[in-house]
């Protein structure tokens, strides 16, 4: 989170541009410079936004694999349900029937996780 004591004028960072560095590199907190009172850009250590960066990556290889998982299971759910014949068919009469279904069982999931 940034501090309102980080935010500061882009003519204010250049007249004492090192300064601001050195309270950079020693608080690692980034700066907020503002261009006629509106943000304008962000200046951050690099090790910081290095460990940004990282944890950013990290945490999307996270969910790619949290998302195959569940891709997986889905599929060997479908797998068994064939090999058991647990399956309706459906043709061009049935299928808005089957698409209304859908729609119905996501929803209630969703009530159910609370995310509706």
């Amino acid at each position: 989170m940034i501090s309102i004591k980080n935010i500061h004028s882009l003519t204010d960072f250049r007249r004492n541009a090192s300064n601001y560095v050195d309270q950079i590199r020693e608080t690692k907190s980034p700066l907020v410079l503002t261009v006629n009172g509106e943000a304008a850009v962000i200046v951050q250590d690099a090790h910081a936004f290095q460990q940004v960066l990282e944890r950013l990556e990290s945490a999307e290889q996270e969910l790619k694999s949290m998302k195959l998982d569940a891709l997986r299971k889905d599929i060997a759910v479908g797998i068994e349900q064939l090999e058991t014949g647990d399956y309706v068919e459906h043709d061009e009469d049935t299928l808005s029937d089957l698409f209304v279904d859908i729609k119905a069982r996501g929803r209630r999931r969703l009530a159910e996780n609370g995310t509706l």
